[in-house]
């Protein structure tokens, strides 16, 4: 069996990297090791710029609307995300198992392949392609691609066969989780009691979410997911509150693991989401970071699939998105330290308790949870090189609409605001001549804006930045 591009994972990344790669009109077979749809919730937030990804592709209508709450959190410590510059401000809350539906129709609906049951057991770099041997229903296959992603979580298969390397730190600290039913329990945000930290929240669906950290405890070494009689005991011991007559829906362990692959790319064979970065889930930083992995992947393995991409264009998914990364691992560290340190760290949560008063540190912390404040590298050293387009309404011959409907078929646009007939500029660059009226784009003429959503060139000049086209869009091959 041949297809142009395998991704191995079928949760939310490897999900809206496969409609991704559609929409640049490349065939994608998605291998899940699951053989039926997801029933657990890992993560249950989305940020604000997810959301945007999802307006971008035409997903929130789909997505209906779900609750919105303003109150986030930094180490536990109240951090308002209300502010923030854009159309979808604060935490969205989604369980990740309708997050994985929405995305799986999308993808699906525009041709992705997704083959339940398979498990990749042996992959091969041969230079030119990549073959996989494949455990499935009816027995082992052999597949041959171009390219091939692994969104295969945590524990990676295909980062572990590709020879991937991990840099960073093993788990020091532990934390129980389950949702239950049957029992009342009392909302506790964050509380750190004298013996640890315990959480419980009701969630959407009507489950109770119970989390508990006792101090000083070192991670368990186990096969899989604890009993609900460790969680119960912890719990307990921890609060001083019984679990008794909580039925449990859902069991697992997490810990604060930092690690992040040396390298997204190894020849023909990249990682993305949590097999690129292993990191504490706080705050659902991970499924975002995750997300937004796929967002920046998918038209840049398009473009080199399909040969319209410069030779270099895919190595930028590793220099732009290694570095987020990095820097998102760093404030969740820096979150793990705070958060389930001992009595030591107070002085220390009471001193950044007290800056979280100040609008600017509020707005800096809020824009960095909430994936707001990515910037790339950029050929131009205009201001709004790099970074997302800010949220605008362009007026064109049409009437006023979102740039955000304009990226729905995941090409280029180039805002002509000139005021004349836009240039032909082939049928990877849509050309809008529009007006606009956001101030964070006065005196501009054109902005060219990529497939993900972030500005690529804008300036003042009467002529389209066709240099900087050129560094995106190569003649095809």
């Amino acid at each position: 069996m041949r297809t142009e591009v395998i991704v191995v994972g079928g949760g939310p990344v490897g999900l809206l990297l496969a409609g991704e790669l559609r929409l640049g009109g490349v065939g994608v077979t998605v291998l899940e090791r699951r053989t039926g749809a997801s029933t657990e919730s890992r993560a249950s937030t989305l940020h604000a710029r997810t959301m945007e990804l999802f307006d971008q592709r035409g997903l929130l209508e789909r997505l209906g609307t779900p609750p919105n709450d303003s109150r986030g959190h930094f180490a536990g410590l109240p951090l308002d995300l209300g502010g923030t510059d854009s159309p979808y401000p604060g935490q969205w809350k989604v369980p990740q198992a309708r997050t994985e539906e929405l995305l799986r129709e999308w993808a699906c609906g525009l041709g992705a392949e997704v083959l339940p049951g398979r498990e990749v057991t042996d992959l091969a770099d041969l230079g030119d392609q990549v073959t996989v041997t494949v455990r499935g229903p009816a027995g082992p296959a052999r597949l041959r691609a171009r390219y091939l992603v692994g969104c295969d979580g945590e524990q990676s298969m295909v980062r572990a066969l590709a020879g991937f390397e991990l840099a960073g730190t093993d788990a020091r600290r532990e934390i129980l989780r389950a949702d239950v039913t049957g029992v009342q329990i009392g909302p506790r945000r964050f509380q750190r009691l004298p013996g640890g930290l315990a959480v419980a929240a009701r969630l959407p669906s009507g489950v109770t979410r119970v989390m508990v950290h006792e101090f000083g405890r070192s991670p368990t070494s186990r096969a899989g997911a604890p009993d609900f009689a460790e969680v119960r005991a912890a719990w307990s011991r921890v609060t001083g509150e019984g679990l008794d007559g909580a039925r449990p829906v859902w069991v697992n362990a997490f810990d604060d693991t930092c690690r992040q692959a040396t390298a997204y790319r190894r020849g023909r064979v990249l990682l993305a989401g949590d097999a690129a970065h292993r990191q504490l889930p706080v705050g659902g930083q991970a499924l975002n970071l995750g997300l937004q992995d796929a967002a920046n992947l998918g038209w840049k393995l398009a473009a080199q699939v399909r040969g319209w991409g410069p030779d270099e264009l895919l190595d930028t998914y590793h220099a732009e998105r290694h570095a987020v990364g990095a820097r998102a691992l760093t404030n969740i560290a820096a979150q793990a330290l705070l958060l389930f340190g001992g009595p030591e760290v107070e002085p220390v949560r009471a001193v950044v308790g007290e800056l979280l008063g100040h609008p600017v540190v509020r707005a800096h912390l809020a824009a960095m949870v909430s994936g707001l404040d990515v910037r790339y590298p950029a050929g131009t050293e205009h201001p709004l090189a790099g970074a997302r387009m800010p949220p605008c309404t362009v007026h064109t011959g049409a009437g006023p609409r979102t740039l955000a409907e304009a990226l729905r078929p995941g090409r280029f646009v180039l805002l002509d605001l000139t005021g004349g007939p836009g240039p032909d500029l082939g049928s990877r660059v849509r050309v809008l001549p529009a007006t606009v009226t956001d101030s964070a784009l006065e005196g501009m003429r054109h902005v060219l804006v990529r497939p993900d959503g972030h500005i690529a060139a804008a300036g003042p000049e009467r002529r389209p930045p066709l240099a900087e086209l050129r560094r995106w869009i190569a003649a095809p091959r």
